[in-house]
């Protein structure tokens, strides 16, 4: 496991969220992976990764099997987690028809690390 700053804790264990916009992978265009900050277990793929203007980068799909989905504890979005580590990682909504697969993974980038395709 990796060793977090007190505002990674903050989001990846105190379960919180970075502010609109601030993340440093919310506009990330290069090929490469999206990785758990916390474990390095491979999340996203760039390929899945879209513009949805919510401030937060977002995903129509995952790794497989690489993120658990709960009921948050305010009982109507659903949180996701690192599958490996338990990561907070964001929430996913479904219904928007933002993407065809019309589903979103809405996740902090201090919760992941980027890998660029070259370093892969």
């Amino acid at each position: 496991m990796n060793k977090l700053t007190p505002k990674e804790k903050r989001v990846i264990i105190d379960k919180g969220t970075e502010a609109p916009f601030s993340g440093a992978y919310v506009n990330n265009k290069e090929k490469g992976i999206y990785v758990c900050r916390q474990c390095e277990n491979p999340l996203y793929n760039f390929k899945d990764k879209f513009e949805s203007s919510c401030g937060w980068p977002s995903f129509n799909a995952e790794i497989h099997k690489a993120v658990k989905k709960n009921l948050d504890v305010d009982g109507k979005r659903t949180e996701i987690a690192c599958a490996k580590c338990g990561a907070h990682l964001g929430h996913v909504f479904e219904g928007e028809y933002l993407t065809e697969k019309n589903i979103r993974h809405c996740v902090n980038s201090i919760s992941m690390k980027f890998i660029p395709r070259k370093n892969i």
